[in-house]
């Protein structure tokens, strides 16, 4: 069966049933850029999807790039945009698990999924134009489903002094993260903040965040954070 694609940032394409790359990505690479965490490193993209965040890892001068994602559709669309971009990552199908076979790394980003869900809950529908399964972000009732225990596992993917970057939304309550990490071993802050409007999952979501209080009635964007966290 031919395979649909849509366009994506950096002339990167999502196949069909892979969510394409959005403002966080965006905002987890030019981090990621700027700290210079990635540079002649070995990096792990964990939660790969189309791949960007891997791909822009190794055209930062990684020394080595490896992703996983636990969904076949996101392991094939990334490797197809790994032979797009002409870098040099190696994609597997697996978390962090299969990954801890390839460690230990000095770099480990993530763009987990982390919107709250509800399934018992009414909720708009998303527009059919929107790629991607719902498991590329919903997250459980209070958006860490994936984000706890991800923040549970990665000291054991870490070398010694090694960096951690995450990106997540003010609705999966980064104060939680932080805490998590901080349990596991690692010196974690919140090293970059922006604000966005509502995509067309929260768009969808937004009566429900509102009922339930945690958010207030009109707001339309969101608060995003990067957490960067430190291995001693």
């Amino acid at each position: 069966m031919t395979t649909a694609y849509t366009d994506a940032p950096d002339g990167l394409v999502a196949s069909a049933g892979v969510y394409a790359p959005q403002e966080d990505s965006e905002f987890l690479i030019d981090v990621m850029e700027k700290s210079g965490l990635a540079r002649k490193r070995r990096v792990a993209d964990l939660c790969t999807g189309s791949g960007v965040v891997g791909i822009a890892a190794g055209a930062q001068g990684a020394s080595q790039v490896t992703a996983f994602d636990v969904c076949s559709r996101s392991v094939r669309c990334a490797r197809m945009n790994v032979s797009r971009a002409g870098v040099d990552v190696d994609v597997h199908l697996g978390s962090w698990a299969r990954a801890a076979e390839f460690g230990p790394f000095d770099l480990v980003v993530c763009n987990p999924p982390y919107v709250p869900h509800d399934p018992d809950a009414p909720c708009a529908p998303i527009p059919p134009d929107v790629a991607g399964s719902a498991r590329a972000w919903d997250a459980g009732y209070d958006g860490r489903l994936v984000l706890d225990p991800l923040c549970a596992a990665v000291p054991d993917l870490l070398a010694p002094g090694g960096s951690f970057l995450v990106v997540q939304s003010e609705f999966a309550v980064p104060r939680k993260t932080l805490a998590a990490l901080a349990s596991a071993g690692l010196d974690a802050e919140v090293v970059a903040y922006q604000w966005i409007p509502f995509g067309p999952v929260l768009e969808s979501r937004a009566a429900w965040l509102e009922d339930t209080g945690r958010l207030e009635p009109g707001r339309r964007e969101e608060e995003l954070v990067v957490i960067r966290a430190q291995r001693p």
